[in-house]
């Protein structure tokens, strides 16, 4: 049978395959103990350790639930971050790298109990970073190293249970999978069933904080007032002049869900290659629906989109016996300077206003540690992993260096797309299912025209700070280059930090 076309709509399976409540708007003002922004793991996570504990909770998100980051993982819960501890040592000392270690594996114990009691797919799998270069030979060295230090249960290896030859691999015995929807949805249940309250299309765009609190305010106008406002969105609705769009920056990655003519051998796998390769399965209908991942790029800075999806599903041809994709889908992750998350007080000035974010693509432990760091500090308890995460915390090296070449790139994408007018098409070349940045009326704007022929014109300036936005030809939307924003074709954010959408232009007189 010929393969099939990759899907022409990026749909994840995890949400095409579970069935959530939905929740009204947020319409009037109210008060509460714990206000939490963002309705992926971290949030509602947090909002059940805190409901647990008593705490009366409110849970706003502005789209629906998990329909951001969390919906579109692929849903590894493991203590292998990629090549990460040896760097860690270096950087943070091996103290401080083994609280990072211990904060994530006491989230996967955390995620494997309350795992034991939901149907959610959730296996134990041993997770593996491999290298078809011998450059990488090396780095996978130093980092078993790394892990020998960490008392993890570890091992090398020299081959994978596929068509794929290595040069070497290291290894995490006891780690983890599940269908994150299904498990995060026993959590909402719950929280109904304790009293919290949720609401969906609810933007929150801004924070105050007071003496004893904060209070969150809501695109309409609405004000929850509570002890502690907490921001578990993606970016951070508040900065609080803790100017985290010059201290994370946004890349993109991409998922195939595959159908394979021989079976899947299990295990989670990760490539340290470049472009990246993430492999696992997890269960479709009695059968393996296996998950592609990989060919990672900075927001709004890739080559058509749509070719790592294609680069993907011919890695699964030539390595897993691919016959059939089913599912594509992309997600977008934020990486601090010195790729710890930030964890805490948005800034050292506002204790009532917590934040965390920059997960660096393995949000699952990472997510679910920073929930559990949320619940002390609301509850004004110890822990012992608070000064490795702290927003306010500065490490010179790599910080500076990871600040100066960021930033420089948001500068050059800032000034070349002010003054790039050379490569803008004309309005009526542009064929069915295309975008491009054009010119109207003597004025730069982002065009898509639909498949059934219709326009849809908006300005190409970000409202964050001014960057011309990008078209994403695999996701149909506009990515902003500079800091990782992103719009709808109608200009509606899809991520932040940009909290405004993009003015729509009118199409009569294009």
């Amino acid at each position: 049978m010929p393969n099939q076309p990759i899907p022409s709509t990026p749909e994840p399976y995890w949400r095409e395959s579970a069935e959530l409540p939905s929740f009204p708007k947020l319409q009037q003002s109210l008060e509460t103990e714990a206000v939490i922004v963002g309705g992926g793991i971290t949030g509602i996570t947090a909002a059940y350790l805190l409901a647990k504990e008593g705490v009366k909770v409110v849970l706003l998100e502005a789209d629906v639930l998990l329909n951001g980051t969390t919906g579109h993982t692929t849903a590894k819960i493991t203590t292998q971050h990629d090549l990460i501890y040896d760097e860690l040592m270096h950087h943070i000392g091996e103290e401080k790298t083994k609280k990072y270690f211990r904060a994530n594996d006491e989230a996967l114990a955390f995620m494997r109990d309350y795992a034991a009691n939901v149907s959610c797919d959730f296996s134990d799998q041993d997770a593996y970073i491999y290298t078809t270069e011998n450059k990488n030979i090396t780095k996978l060295e130093k980092e078993y190293k790394a892990y020998v230090k960490l008392d993890a249960d570890c091992a090398m290896a020299d081959s994978l249970p596929f068509d794929l030859s290595i040069k070497s691999a290291i290894m995490i015995r006891n780690q983890a999978q599940f269908h994150p929807l299904s498990y995060l949805n026993q959590m909402v249940q719950e929280l109904q069933e304790m009293g919290a309250e949720i609401y969906e299309h609810t933007v929150a765009v801004d924070a105050e904080a007071f003496e004893g609190g904060a209070k969150v305010i809501t695109r309409d106008g609405v004000h929850i007032k509570a002890k502690h406002a907490i921001s578990c969105s993606h970016f951070p609705f508040y900065d609080g002049n803790g100017f985290y769009f010059t201290r994370m920056y946004a890349e993109r990655s991409y998922v195939l869900g595959v159908k394979t003519r021989q079976p899947y051998p299990g295990g989670m796998y990760l490539s340290a290659d470049t472009p990246t390769r993430s492999i696992r399965s997890t269960p479709m209908n009695g059968e393996d629906l296996i998950l592609i991942g990989g060919d990672s790029h900075k927001t709004g800075q890739g080559f058509d989109t749509e070719k790592h999806y294609e680069s993907l599903e011919l890695f699964g041809k030539v390595h897993l016996g691919l016959k059939e994709t089913v599912y594509k889908w992309s997600a977008q992750d934020l990486i601090t300077l010195d790729k710890i998350p930030y964890v805490g007080p948005v800034t050292k000035g506002k204790p009532s206003i917590l934040a965390a974010t920059g997960y660096r693509k393995w949000g699952m432990t990472n997510g679910t540690a920073a929930a559990m760091m949320i619940r002390d500090l609301v509850l004004e308890k110890e822990n012992p992993y608070q000064d490795v995460f702290c927003p306010s915390r500065f490490i010179a090296d790599p910080s500076i260096k990871t600040f100066l070449s960021q930033n420089l790139n948001v500068a050059g994408h800032l000034i070349g797309g002010k003054l790039d007018f050379g490569s803008r098409k004309k309005i009526e070349e542009l064929r069915v299912d295309e975008g491009a940045l054009v010119t109207h009326k003597g004025q730069k704007a982002a065009a898509y025209k639909d498949q059934q022929g219709c326009l849809h014109l908006v300005d190409s300036t970000c409202t964050h700070l001014g960057c011309e936005v990008e078209w994403n030809h695999g996701d149909r939307s506009w990515d902003c280059p500079c800091h990782g924003s992103r719009f709808s074709i109608d200009g509606d954010v899809m991520e932040g930090p940009a909290d405004k959408p993009l003015k729509k232009l009118n199409t009569d007189e294009a």
